[in-house]
C-alpha cells in the first residue's frame, strides 16, 4: 500500500476500494498485476536498462517514495512483446529499432558532452541534456537514425508518463478513483463529487 502524501489529497488510498462496488474482478486482476507482477528484464541489455532507469528517475522523480513506481520494467515488457500504439511517424524506425537506436544515441550524446555515462552525471547535467533533446539540440551523429526531439517527447516522456499514471499509487496523488466501470460516476457537475471519490483538502485562500 502507498497512501497519498500529497497536500491536495492527503491520506487518500484508492486501494481501500478493493472490496467495494467500485472495483470488479477484472479491475482487481489488472491492479494486482501492476502492483505485484512487475516483469523481469527480457529485451534491453544491462547498459540500456541502466540508462533508461536513470532517465526515468529524472523524467518522473519519486524522492518521497521508499518504493518507486516501476517504469523501466514495463517499457522493457512492451519492447519484448513488440506492442506499440499501432502507428509510427514515417521518419522513425520500427518500435524496437527506434528505442535501441534512440538509447544508443542518447548514450553517445552523453559521452560527447561529458565523457562519461548518463547515470554518472549529477541531476543538473542530466536535466540539461534531456532539455537539449527536447529542444532538438543534439550533437551525436547517431541521431541521424532517429529524430532526437521526437524520441524524447513521443517515446521517452510519453511512455514513462503513461506507465506512471497507470499505477494506483499515482492515482492517489491526483485523487483518481479508478475506472468508471462498474460503479460509474454520477455527480459530474463543477465542484461536485461522489461519496466514494477522493476528498480534496481545503486550501486557504488569501483575500486580496
Amino acid at each position: 500500500m502507498s497512501m497519498s502524501t500529497s497536500a491536495r489529497y492527503p491520506g487518500y488510498d484508492v486501494l481501500a476500494k478493493w472490496d467495494s462496488p467500485s472495483f470488479d474482478d477484472t479491475t482487481r486482476q489488472v491492479l494486482a498485476q501492476r502492483l505485484k507482477g512487475v516483469p523481469p528484464r527480457r529485451f534491453l541489455d544491462p547498459a540500456e536498462w541502466e540508462l533508461l532507469e536513470a532517465v526515468n528517475r529524472r523524467l518522473l522523480p519519486q524522492p518521497d517514495r521508499a518504493e518507486p513506481i516501476p517504469i523501466t520494467p514495463w517499457i522493457d515488457a512492451m519492447l519484448h512483446d513488440n506492442l506499440g500504439e499501432g502507428f509510427r511517424h514515417p521518419d522513425m524506425p520500427p518500435l524496437r529499432d527506434a528505442w535501441r537506436q534512440g538509447l544508443a544515441a542518447l548514450a553517445d550524446e552523453t559521452r560527447l558532452r561529458h565523457g562519461r555515462e548518463f547515470a554518472a552525471l549529477d541531476t543538473d547535467a542530466q536535466d540539461a541534456l534531456l532539455q537539449a533533446l527536447a529542444e532538438n539540440e543534439a550533437r551525436s551523429p547517431l541521431w541521424q537514425a532517429v529524430h532526437p526531439q521526437r524520441f524524447f517527447t513521443q517515446m521517452l516522456l510519453k511512455t514513462a508518463a503513461g506507465i506512471y499514471y497507470a499505477h494506483p499509487w499515482a492515482w492517489n496523488e491526483i485523487g483518481f478513483g479508478g475506472p468508471a466501470s462498474p460503479r460509474g460516476y454520477v455527480r459530474l457537475g463543477l465542484d461536485r463529487r461522489d461519496p466514494w471519490e477522493a476528498r480534496e483538502a481545503q486550501q486557504d485562500r488569501e483575500v486580496r
